[in-house]
């Protein structure tokens, strides 16, 4: 059954642990997509969209952009979800007319007053960027960007694929990764769609993480304190305009979650091992060089005895 905790999460089985070995951190690692599982939204959407609408009327431009141009291909984005949306998940979202009603909210598709990528996502959860390319190459055309994962739209709008990526270790323009991303994106087809994971740890509950928010790894709460902040990332090609749909799903875990679950140990030592065999910079990146080794303990401790965390 799910439950209200007091910061508005609902407290459930955990849907994504890419900490568990089966992602590698700051590699590629996609992954082919059933275009069917494409969209998944679930018992946090109402919650969600609370706080994207929240969000949106407290930093306007802070979490969506548009180039002009880009109409068209908002338009076709929110043409597909309109039809998938209750297609595949008939008992959460329902279209009458213009109209689509899901978990006590409403958008009227056809508000001509919305850019339609706004509209769009206040369909979802995910977070919806659309990357176009051009002479330099593929870059952030326009974004509803909610839920950050430490970055910036202002600092990344308009920027290609080797800017966006260059303070993340073993991304940077030159590297094997950014030429591999990119020719990933010059190839990658429409019916083709695909999926991968990125983890970060935040000491704290929070969505929005701007750049101008870090992690607070300076502050004096405790490794029990800290969450697991799962990136849910899918791209596909839109068939028309052919600028490339890249969402991202935000999941915030409790790492004490990681002690209720059917295979905690092992989740417990594995998600040890990755941030062990993290090097200095990627560390750093993720904001943990200062409780790394104190997250690490606590976690070694759960995969021993789960009883003794909580």
């Amino acid at each position: 059954m799910l439950k209200r905790q007091s910061n508005g999460m609902m407290e459930k089985n955990l849907s994504y642990t890419p900490y568990d070995g089966s992602s590698t951190p700051f590699t590629i690692g996609l992954l082919q997509l059933d275009p069917a599982r494409w969209i998944e939204p679930d018992g946090d959407l109402s919650y969600h969209l609370s706080k994207k609408k929240k969000l949106f009327a407290e930093h306007g431009e802070r979490v969506f952009r548009a180039e002009p141009g880009t109409e068209q291909a908002q338009q076709e984005i929110i043409d597909a979800l309109a039809e998938y949306l209750p297609a595949h998940h008939p008992a959460i979202y329902r279209r009458t007319g213009s109209l689509m009603e899901m978990a006590g909210h409403t958008v009227d598709l056809a508000d001509d007053r919305s850019p339609p990528l706004l509209s769009a996502g206040f369909l979802v959860q995910d977070d919806l960027v659309i990357m176009r390319k051009g002479d330099n190459g593929w870059r952030i055309a326009a974004a509803f960007l909610a839920f950050p994962s430490s970055w910036s739209l202002a600092d990344k709008f308009g920027k290609v694929m080797d800017e966006i990526h260059a303070p993340v270790p073993d991304f940077a323009g030159g590297s094997r990764n950014a030429g591999l991303i990119n020719r990933m994106f010059d190839n990658l087809s429409p019916d083709r769609f695909v999926v991968r994971w990125n983890w970060s740890v935040n000491w704290g509950y929070a969505l929005y993480r701007p750049a101008s928010q870090p992690a607070h790894e300076t502050d004096p709460m405790q490794p029990r304190d800290a969450f697991v902040r799962v990136e849910r990332q899918t791209l596909r090609k839109m068939p028309v305009s052919g600028d490339i749909l890249f969402t991202i799903r935000i999941y915030l875990d409790p790492v004490t979650a990681l002690a209720g679950q059917p295979n905690g140990k092992e989740l417990a030592s594995s998600f040890a091992d990755q941030l062990e065999a993290l090097t200095p910079e990627q560390a750093d990146y993720k904001g943990l060089l200062r409780k790394r080794d104190s997250l690490i303990a606590m976690l070694r401790k759960m995969a021993t005895n789960p009883a003794t965390v909580g």
